[in-house]
């Protein structure tokens, strides 16, 4: 992988099973998404998108902080700019919503490891993957509205995860909720024992793994742009997606395999 900014802060490796580790790794900072985390994890995506060795993706953290979010002492030196910090905010909050969109739109399957706490644009870091399983003494929050700056990129992502009753809950209050509640309003998958957690997270990537790269890839594309759809547009484009899906080889083999009673061997097309 080539960063051409400070990537001790970030830390990756690719297993022989074809998952990606990314695990921040700046604790003493609480593992912000500063503007140079923001792009390390950024290129770790891009690239990781046409590596065809990468399967499934895991985002996980060194320290006791998954991520508190955007990094405040970087924002607020900005205001000493002539225009008070606004061209800097926006390409900062640009990155940002870009970052969460790559891990959307990226190919592969994406899943949070959270063993401490998420907060505001960490806790939209999670949100935002497709998978996310947490420690029982984790905690989440959007406590924007805390500081005078309401969690409003954060909400994008946690609002198309839980309900909008809870979401509001949580942008408006600011509190913190434990793990198990977050498991039961969905915004995490499972919350498991801390010595648990990176068994559980490897075992289900390591699944994910074993299947069609192709038939992952059009699946999870699949979802999110059905998901906002009428009930007929997303029936329409969902039954073109299978017949095209029916067309590609791995549908070929899948199916002579599960008929002939066998395990199917990809080939990703």
């Amino acid at each position: 992988m080539n960063f051409k900014k400070d990537n001790k802060i970030l830390k990756t490796s690719i297993s022989a099973d074809g998952i990606f580790f990314l695990t921040l790794n700046n604790p003493h900072n609480h593992n912000a998404l500063s503007e140079d985390m923001m792009f390390n994890i950024q290129s770790a995506l891009d690239e990781s998108i046409n590596n065809k060795q990468i399967r499934v993706i895991i985002i996980s953290a060194d320290g006791p902080t998954f991520s508190a979010g955007h990094d405040l002492k970087e924002l607020t030196s900005a205001r000493k700019n002539p225009d008070k910090g606004r061209k800097y905010f926006k390409e900062i909050m640009g990155k940002c919503s870009k970052l969460m969109q790559t891990i959307v739109n990226c190919p592969k399957p994406v899943i949070a490891e959270v063993a401490g706490v998420a907060t505001a644009a960490g806790c939209q870091l999670v949100a935002s993957c497709d998978l996310a399983y947490a420690s029982r003494t984790a905690t989440f929050a959007t406590p924007g509205v805390n500081i005078g700056l309401f969690c409003s990129t954060p909400m994008v992502a946690v609002s198309r995860n839980i309900s909008n009753k809870h979401s509001m809950e949580m942008l408006l209050t600011g509190d913190l909720i434990s793990a198990d509640k977050a498991e039961r309003i969905g915004l995490i998958n499972q919350a498991v024992d801390g010595i648990l957690l990176k068994k559980q997270t490897l075992e289900t990537a390591q699944k994910i793994s074993k299947k069609s790269a192709m038939t992952l890839k059009i699946g999870k594309e699949a979802f999110y742009k059905q998901i906002d759809m009428t009930l007929s547009e997303a029936y329409d484009y969902a039954s073109n997606v299978m017949v095209e899906n029916m067309l590609k080889l791995d549908a070929e083999e899948g199916i002579g395999a599960f008929i002939e009673k066998r395990k199917p061997s990809w080939q990703d097309k």
